[in-house]
């Protein structure tokens, strides 16, 4: 673990909302809606608890005035800036988040300038104790999506557009700061831009060059740097701009008073011109050749920048103070907890190697909608950030406590972080054809770091965390009851003595609903008696502990799905065994984690029920279900990904994780049978009367739902990418017709 005390005063931890208002055509999107943040001021109590005093935070021209400078509507920033200025938090306000303006005074057109300069001196005028601003968030990123790549409006294409737009944008950051300073003359400028680096291979030099100068225009810019003896000043006359244009800026300097340096693990490029080896979707080229523009993150000859070399770039070249201004990294919640840490420490090395580091700034605290598709789709793909507003109420997750850990000890610990990010593992190479050694390492790779301790090696819940934690990156110790024996205190105690895991995650027990009516005791041992030891044992070594639990601690009649908070009411012995462990465990440890689940399939095994009824169906083989008791079936790899995340969440106590579905064992045949393509008139539903089971099953219903979080996609979705799976894996290899339709 770096220590860093040797950097003196660590810098300081900011946060942001994503809060961009984007257009695409006629449609303007608007992340504050989505978040809900919209309507929930207390958003702005959560912040302040975790110690955050500094926020990046929106009064937008296209929400504030949508329809007329004339017309404003101040009620929802007054309410916000109000609860923020009684804490003594301090906001940067945003006046134009990645916004082409409103429809009066558009991006493409002087208004915008001329509107945005009117718009902050209003701003100013009614919050005058306001003393930070960022008028155009990114005003570079803006203009490329706009007016070069032809995403968000004006969707142009051409370098013309894109410059026409960014000297738009600078433009209105000058008059908006002078506006501003009428009101304010000690306002700061807060000027964010994404700051990446192009590489390249010899053959495309020359672009990588023209991009790396091209990086720092809009700071360029505004510091009056952009005279003749620029290296872009004839590439910009000879697009569209002129010597009057320009000069607007010489004669008006207004230099950041601290940069803002947004940074992503995307934001390093490779353009490659090798195209036969990157599939075609991935080629473009600027008329002059055609190459690949991809993650240089991805390509093992590529010599990364990285964080701290290129703030100590940003230092070297304007020497104004630096704030990292975006953090956020759209994948799993190590990685991202990995990802924030991992910068926060370059951030304190720059700032140790002599650059004026002010702040790392943890972005997207609400998380996140569509930005995989760069906003373009609408297709409510969600990021969670520091919140996961996936519950009735934003819920921390671990990165949240990760920031308030750094924010109180100046330090951070969590076990995880000694793990390698997905940016540091051999798997992240692109496979290339011919590059022999690019293959993929992860299945020879065992993740690093201090471990989890899965119990249940050879069941398919335990082979299934196996796999997963190894694809995070999730260093872990799976093992067997010879290696530790969950009924065995000192077999426990042992094992935790040698493993040294940072938490237990208990998938053993016994499974077979019907043997145990015939085995009670033993049943009873594994699922309640092996449980409880497990978090006796927990609790004495101060771990973290998951277990699990099942649909049959209910009695299958309330008529509708199961919440955490109904009253359990097995009907056998598996059941009570459940519900006898649930109780004991929380009462020997509250911040037991208990997972209440269902039904799961998956790809990686050959006898759960969707497996063999996909292989049944392709024979040509009737398949027999029951038709009347009604269930959640759950994707275990969905099941498993969600506990991950619960278990760095810190979260406690019940909750039930299954895939948003409610069908009946015949349905969910028939629905697998759609998925694949095969007839659903193969499967016959059968009734109570009909039952074979040997232990009595609840009698309609045992659907879980959740009043805590839906955190698992729907069913359909699961089953569609349990076929690809399982096919790929050649479970079901003989099937040669299967498609997913």
């Amino acid at each position: 673990m770096v220590n860093v005390k040797k950097f003196h005063l660590p810098v300081d931890i900011w946060g942001g909302i994503e809060c961009t208002v984007n257009r695409v055509g006629e449609e303007y999107k608007d992340q504050i809606i989505r978040s809900g943040h919209e309507l929930r001021p207390d958003d702005l109590d959560r912040f302040a608890a975790l110690g955050i005093r500094t926020i990046r935070y929106p009064v937008l021209w296209e929400r504030t005035a949508p329809q007329s400078l004339q017309t404003p509507d101040w009620q929802w920033a007054d309410e916000r800036l109000e609860k923020l200025r009684l804490p003594g938090m301090n906001p940067i306000v945003g006046l134009v988040h990645h916004g082409s303006g409103p429809k009066y005074a558009s991006i493409e057109t002087p208004s915008f300038a001329e509107g945005l300069a009117q718009f902050a001196g209003m701003v100013a005028r009614r919050y005058p104790w306001v003393r930070d601003y960022t008028p155009v968030n990114e005003p570079l990123t803006t203009a490329r999506f706009c007016g070069l790549y032809g995403h968000w409006y004006p969707h142009g294409r051409s370098t013309g557009n894109f410059l026409r737009i960014l000297y738009h944008e600078c433009k209105g950051t000058v008059l908006a700061m002078q506006e501003i300073r009428k009101i304010r003359p000690d306002a700061r400028l807060v000027q964010t831009e994404d700051l990446g680096q192009t590489h390249s291979t010899p053959r495309l030099e020359y672009q990588a060059v023209y991009e790396n100068h091209r990086r720092w225009l809009s700071f360029d810019l505004l510091c009056g740097r952009v005279k003749r003896d620029h290296p872009l000043w004839q590439h910009l006359l000879s697009s569209g701009l002129t010597e009057e244009e320009l000069r607007f800026f010489w004669e008006n300097p207004c230099p950041p008073d601290l940069l803002g340096i947004n940074h992503y693990l995307t934001s390093e490029r490779f353009l490659d011109h090798r195209i036969a080896q990157y599939p075609p979707h991935l080629v473009g080229g600027n008329g002059r050749h055609a190459y690949v523009d991809t993650e240089a993150i991805r390509i093992r000859e590529v010599r990364m920048a990285g964080a701290d070399r290129l703030l100590k770039e940003a230092w070297d070249r304007y020497q104004i103070p630096i704030a990292v201004t975006e953090v956020h990294l759209g994948c799993t919640r190590e990685d991202h907890m990995r990802w924030f840490h991992q910068v926060w420490l370059k951030a304190n090395k720059a700032k140790a190697d002599g650059a004026d580091i002010r702040a790392i700034t943890v972005w997207a605290m609400l998380g996140s909608f569509d930005w995989d598709s760069l906003l373009v789709q609408s297709r409510h793909y969600y990021e969670p950030g520091l919140m996961d507003l996936r519950s009735p109420e934003p819920r921390p997750t671990g990165l949240a406590g990760l920031i308030k850990e750094i924010i109180t000890t100046g330090n951070a610990a969590h076990p995880i972080l000694e793990g390698k990010g997905w940016w540091q593992r051999e798997d992240r190479w692109i496979r290339r054809p011919g590059f022999a050694n690019e293959i993929c390492a992860s299945s020879q790779v065992f993740p690093e770091g201090r471990p989890l301790l899965i119990t249940g090696a050879t069941g398919t819940l335990g082979q299934a965390f196996a796999r997963i934690c190894t694809s995070r990156g999730i260093a872990y110790r799976l093992v067997n009851r010879a290696e530790m024996d969950i009924t065995d205190p000192q077999s426990i105690t042992k094992a935790l003595e040698k493993i040294k895991p940072w938490a237990v995650i208990n998938t053993a027990g016994y499974v077979k609903v019907d043997q145990a009516e015939d085995e009670p005791d033993r049943c009873s041992l594994d699922n309640h008696f092996g449980a409880v030891q497990l978090a006796k044992a927990c609790r004495d070594h101060g771990l973290g502990y998951l277990t699990f639990s099942s649909d049959l601690v209910f009695n299958g009649q309330k008529g509708s799905p199961y919440l955490e908070s109904d009253p359990v009411n097995p009907v056998n012995v598996y059941g009570a065994s459940k519900a006898m462990a649930e109780k004991d465990v929380l009462a020997l440890l509250p911040s037991a984690l208990v997972i209440r689940t269902s039904a799961f399939f998956g790809p990686w095994d050959e006898y759960n029920f969707a497996t063999i009824a996909l292989r049944k169906l392709a024979a040509g083989e009737p398949f027999e279900a029951a038709a009347h008791v009604r269930v959640s079936p759950t994707y275990v790899v969905d099941l498993v990904n969600a506990c991950l995340d619960l278990l760095l969440d810190g979260a406690e106590g019940i909750w039930h994780s299954a895939n948003p579905g409610n069908v009946s064992w015949a349905e969910f045949a028939r629905l697998v049978a759609l998925k694949a393509g095969l007839p659903e008139t193969q499967v016959e539903g059968w009734y109570k009367g009909q039952m074979k089971n040997q232990a009595r099953l609840p009698v309609r219903n045992t659907v879980l739902a959740s009043e805590k979080a839906w955190l698992l996609p729907p069913l359909e979705h699961a089953i569609e990418r349990y076929i690809r799976d399982a096919v790929m894996l050649q479970n079901l290899s003989e099937v040669k017709e299967f498609q997913v339709v």
